[in-house]
């Protein structure tokens, strides 16, 4: 019975991926992280895509657990915080099975879950390895070009941004940004009083990651 309600709800997600406009929605992890975080970047980014790029994305995500099969509702996940990150054992089987189906997540790294994500990223693929992506990946190149890769947003610990992705036969299903934190470039001015042009270069490289995400 279990497996027959997952498959309805997978076919329900091809539909709505082929018919209904591009949705965005903010996984919710267990183990004590603050996947909360950063609330006004996703809906800053959403602005941005839908007056940039023409996409027609509800301007309100909403938040889904990582267990819950309304995740098969939307095409892109965005996963963000700064520590522990825990997935059961159903939660991780129910995002591969998402992920395989066709959906997309975005883990951006807040600054300091990047050790938690990758533990549980091993109950998830078990048989597979982040990968850091070239400056060539196409996810560089869509609207906005980033010749020199993934941006630096926010300076933490001196270390160059880095672009890792989780492939399954050449599809990249799951993008790890990690040392840029894109996601306090796409908060509203005065939550980090980031320079205009530093804010667009993290809005123009989010507006890739989604318009990838959605044509890929």
């Amino acid at each position: 019975m279990r497996q027959l309600t997952q498959g309805l709800f997978i076919l329900t997600f091809f539909v709505n991926s082929a018919i209904q406009s591009q949705e965005i929605a903010i996984l919710k992890y267990g183990g004590g992280g603050d996947w909360y975080s950063n609330p006004t970047a996703i809906p800053n980014l959403i602005a941005f895509c839908n007056q940039n790029i023409d996409t027609r994305i509800a301007s309100k995500p909403v938040t889904v657990e990582t267990g819950s099969e309304a995740i098969y509702q939307y095409p892109f996940l965005h996963m963000t915080g700064h520590g522990n990150v825990f997935f059961s054992d159903q939660e991780a089987e129910n995002l591969r099975t998402y992920l395989l189906a066709g959906g997309f997540l975005h883990v951006d790294d807040n600054y300091g879950m990047e050790p938690y994500l990758r533990r549980e990223l091993k109950k998830v693929f078990p048989n597979k390895e982040l990968e850091e992506l070239g400056s060539d990946h196409p996810i560089f190149s869509q609207t906005f070009k980033f010749p020199n890769g993934l941006p630096k947003i926010h300076e933490h610990d001196g270390k160059r941004p880095q672009a890792f992705g989780i492939f399954e036969e050449g599809r990249l299903l799951l993008l790890f940004t990690y040392e840029s934190d894109l996601g306090d470039g796409w908060e509203d001015p005065s939550v980090h009083n980031d320079p205009e042009e530093i804010r667009i270069k993290a809005l123009q490289m989010g507006a890739n990651i989604i318009q990838y995400a959605f044509s890929s």
